[in-house]
């Protein structure tokens, strides 16, 4: 499994379970060359779950997202799209 691949099903685990609609929850990706953004939507009273307290939880989520595209010299970041 490629490390894109990975991030992807990591995401698509994770995020459901920290927001109350998971089902209205879309996630798609756009490459370009070596750097991948996530882009995430959901419903307006789910974004906050998402950021987390203090934007604690993103910014988690978005570090870990970091450090396993690093390894194999790519760039990822998660984006909420309102």
């Amino acid at each position: 499994m490629d490390s894109l691949q990975a991030m992807q099903e990591f995401l698509e685990h994770v995020l459901p379970l920290l927001i109350d609609y998971p089902e209205e929850m879309v996630l798609t990706k756009q490459t370009s060359g070596k750097r991948t953004t996530f882009h995430l939507k959901v419903r307006q009273t789910d974004v906050g779950k998402v950021i987390g307290k203090h934007g604690q939880t993103i910014v988690a989520i978005r570090n870990l997202l970091a450090a396993s595209a690093a390894r194999p010299g790519e760039k990822a970041q998660l984006e909420i799209v309102e």
